[in-house]
């Protein structure tokens, strides 16, 4: 996201000026004596952070299915199945593609009566309506974390939010060398392309498993204001 910042010295040299000081223009990062966020999962292997995974989602009332990009169409097909079919929206992605999932998606899906909506940025209103009738919404997580279970999905022009949270159902694709230990590595992971200078999405979405709430007597309902059902895939990939 792109903006103009006006009045911004004007504005902190007035409040320094009432608090009788000159603007701070410099901030020393502390050095903490105690930093654990590093030494949670540290120096774990990929195989062992897909193990935390699939145990953390047993958690998060979320399924998760271990596959290669080989198997990734026939797995892929077998949650869309398992979850009813009728109608799909998902982002306009190259990776599905590059994952060898177009030709399923776009020519024998609709030959099985499962209907395709892509995300158009040129669209809005249509985008919307399809996505809140849609059966299952599929995405592709940037980055997941073991420790929690959460995708972390980017949104632009092209990959709109609604599609993670208005279908009924939800399936994240999971790439295996984007997984990382907790928040502490996304973090990091942003804030150092911020840094760089680089564009990143203005919405950052951190999905946990499927819709729930405790917020009445602490009783935990799953499936409240969104998907009320999430697959992630993770796909082998190096």
């Amino acid at each position: 996201m792109i903006g103009t910042i006006e009045n911004r010295d004007a504005f902190l040299s007035k409040i320094a000026q009432q608090l009788g000081r000159t603007p701070k223009t410099e901030l020393a990062q502390p050095i903490w004596q105690y930093q654990p966020q590093e030494r949670v999962l540290k120096d774990v292997t990929k195989d062992e952070l897909v193990e935390v995974l699939v145990e953390q989602c047993k958690n998060i009332h979320t399924d998760i299915v271990l596959t290669d990009t080989a198997n990734l169409t026939k797995e892929l097909q077998k949650v869309v199945d398992n979850y009813g079919g009728h109608s799909v929206v998902t982002w306009k992605d190259e990776r599905f593609e590059r994952y060898g999932l177009t030709s399923r998606m776009t020519e024998q899906w609709s030959q099985m009566g499962i209907q395709l909506y892509e995300w158009n940025s040129a669209q809005h209103e249509e985008n919307i309506q399809q996505t809140e009738k849609a059966n299952i919404g599929i995405t592709i997580s940037e980055m997941t974390l073991a420790e929690s279970g959460t995708a972390v999905l980017f949104s632009s022009k092209d990959k709109g939010r609604s599609v993670s949270f208005l279908p009924e159902k939800s399936i994240i694709l999971i790439p295996k060398s984007t997984i990382v230990p907790r928040m502490t590595q996304a973090a990091r992971f942003i804030r150092e392309k911020i840094r760089d200078g680089e564009q990143i999405a203005s919405c950052i979405n951190f999905i946990t498993g499927p819709s729930n709430s405790a917020d009445i007597e602490m009783i935990l309902i799953v499936g409240v204001h969104g998907p009320i059902k999430v697959t992630y895939i993770v796909i082998e990939d190096q």
